[in-house]
């Protein structure tokens, strides 16, 4: 288990981190940026073929809206525009005065979650066990886990894994969870799996052809038998706005067998990645592939086995369908 977290914390930070200059000292203009970032995309940039984005065209578009005499913003907003055609939540620019972003991932669908009908109705007396909100519902356990940018600790969950060891079971609520650090994930599922298993598969791209990329290298969890474990009926419930981490962890459980419960996942597949410009913006963007043991691509979410809405109607009448539909499993 250390070993493949390693690893994978290392590729992330690499991915991550790393500022790529095309040359040692381009010239500064708005037409040299421009054409700098769409040859970082054309050749690091994985989902071309699986979006069926034809990238050439995106630069005939956006191409002749560029002057020499632009000035940054207007030059930042084309770039954004341009970014945006390739509808990904880790496709982004950023600058001193702007950050440009994607949201439609989860802005054309419905929300799927009321924080208040679950704080009035649901969580009763909840305890705050940093980061993880947990209560008791109905003899079943249930964690609410908005952020895995908020770190998890081993003390977090041996306390909430005690705490519900006579409980049916766990209902594990990660809706509304835009990702953070994927190794979050992996400290709840050792605890939850019994046997080595093969989470999925990944590949960053090797060249700069549209298809090239490395072999992809599988990753799989060991179970951890000397943690404080939770070995009854686990299902996850999740909606659009789980992305980037919360997606692998969606992921992750529907590889070691766990049900989910709810709305597609929003998706955010890619590992991301940056390069800085030579005007000083920096463009972040997805530069791998994940796929889930079949074969299954995430970039685009994680469908439920279990679909559930949650409607106007239903938050009106104080009931959570979602959380209703997840306490029957048990």
């Amino acid at each position: 288990m250390k070993k493949i977290m390693t690893c994978f914390s290392l590729l992330l930070l690499l991915a991550g981190c790393e500022e790529v200059f095309i040359e040692k000292n381009p010239t500064n203009d708005p037409v040299t940026n421009f054409d700098i970032l769409w040859q970082e995309l054309d050749k690091k940039y994985p989902f071309f073929e699986y979006k069926g984005i034809n990238w050439d065209s995106i630069y005939r578009v956006y191409r002749p809206q560029i002057r020499q005499d632009m000035g940054r913003e207007e030059l930042f907003d084309v770039m954004a525009a341009m970014l945006n055609t390739l509808r990904d939540g880790h496709v982004n620019l950023r600058s001193e005065f702007n950050i440009s972003k994607y949201e439609n991932w989860f802005l054309d669908y419905p929300a799927n979650i009321d924080k208040e009908l679950l704080i009035r109705k649901y969580w009763g007396d909840y305890h705050i066990t940093i980061p993880l909100i947990n209560t008791i519902i109905q003899d079943v356990g249930y964690i609410y886990y908005g952020s895995f940018q908020v770190p998890i600790s081993s003390q977090d969950l041996d306390y909430v894994f005690n705490r519900f060891k006579n409980t049916k079971g766990l209902i594990i609520d990660i809706r509304g969870n835009e990702g953070g650090n994927p190794a979050n994930g992996f400290a709840i599922l050792e605890r939850i799996i019994n046997e080595r298993t093969f989470l999925y598969q990944n590949a960053f791209k090797s060249g700069p052809g549209r298809n090239e990329f490395e072999p992809f290298n599988q990753v799989y969890l060991d179970p951890d038998f000397e943690k404080i474990r939770f070995d009854k009926k686990i299902v996850v419930l999740t909606n659009r706005r789980c992305y980037s981490a919360a997606n692998y962890f969606a992921a992750m459980c529907k590889a070691a067998g766990i049900t989910l419960i709810g709305d597609q996942t929003g998706g955010g597949g890619g590992v991301p990645a940056g390069s800085e410009l030579p005007n000083g913006f920096h463009v972040n963007y997805s530069s791998s592939v994940c796929l889930l043991p079949n074969g299954f691509n995430i970039e685009h979410g994680i469908p439920p086995d279990i679909a559930v809405s949650l409607k106007t109607e239903d938050v009106n009448a104080g009931i959570d369908t979602i959380i209703e539909r997840a306490l029957q499993e048990f």
